[in-house]
């Protein structure tokens, strides 16, 4: 069950000392430390011990910590699995997952590690609610650069080609209480763009957005957070609704609009979700 902001998810290549070390200040809620398309084939073994040693180290603060392992197809893949076992992280994620049994064959591997999915195939769109149902898995994370690849399609600013596939992986995250995250924005200067992708991913209904850069930090650390005029809102409904349930009634009326018990869950998500950034952001300045 989700239960911590996820807003901005950076990946690191889990083969660079530089970046990693960086990783440790910067106002990322997760890290995905890479050992898959972001590490070279010749560094393939050296990052495993590199990763190792430096999350070892520590100094990651509250930051969800992430190991994303080459597929177990690959030569690198169990490896990479029984390393992780050892390493300091939260959870590790399985590139390309297309099925349970595949969850299961890392769960074997992990040890007591939670795992994660990359959505990033037709058959693992395909068999999303499976994969989501899984005992042992926290959170989905899509790659649409390489379902754009699978699917042939031409991508544009709307996404018209991922909406379906966003959609189920968002459906399939929510009916089993695991978090979905958002693909990556490749043009990582392009401010307005992010924005706008951030945005529609947080109103398809994910919680937060996976980076390729750290410029793009801020912009999805504000796309994923409630606004201010969105707390204020909550706290009227919660209050307007205790109000009339102190006098008998079911619902409760705020800017003109019905207020019921539903409303008043949301609202306290997202004061929920206000008080744990504002937490994250007390500890980072201490």
């Amino acid at each position: 069950m989700l239960t911590r902001p996820l807003r901005s998810v950076l990946y690191i290549p889990g083969s660079k000392l530089r970046a990693i070390d960086k990783a440790r200040a910067l106002p990322a809620d997760a890290i995905i430390f890479d050992l898959e398309d972001a590490v070279a084939i010749e560094e393939k073994e050296a990052a495993r011990e590199t990763l190792r040693h430096e999350l070892g180290r520590g100094g990651f603060g509250q930051r969800f910590i992430l190991v994303r392992i080459n597929g177990l197809d690959t030569q690198w893949g169990e490896a990479d699995a029984r390393a992780a076992a050892q390493m300091k992280c939260d959870a590790v994620l399985l590139p390309k997952c297309e099925s349970a049994a595949q969850l299961d064959r890392l769960a074997g591997l992990v040890g007591q590690h939670r795992l994660w999915a990359m959505m990033e195939t037709p058959r693992g769109i395909l068999r999303a609610e499976e994969i989501a149902a899984h005992p042992r898995l926290d959170g989905m994370v899509m790659g649409t650069n390489d379902l754009y690849k699978e699917m042939h399609a031409r991508p544009t600013p709307a996404r018209d080609a991922m909406l379906t596939s966003l959609g189920m992986c968002v459906l399939a995250a929510k009916a089993h209480g695991i978090a979905a995250i958002d693909g990556v924005y490749n043009a990582f200067k392009d401010e307005a763009g992010l924005k706008a992708e951030a945005e529609q991913g947080r109103d398809l209904g994910f919680d937060g957005k996976s980076l390729i850069h750290p410029l793009q930090l801020e912009g999805a650390n504000d796309a994923f957070a409630p606004t201010e005029a969105e707390v204020d809102l909550a706290r009227r409904q919660i209050r307007a609704f205790e109000e009339a349930r102190a006098q008998g009634q079911g619902i409760a009326v705020v800017d003109g609009k019905i207020v019921e018990n539903l409303h008043v869950e949301t609202a306290r998500k997202v004061l929920a979700k206000a008080k744990a950034i504002a937490e994250i952001a007390r500890i980072a300045a201490e």
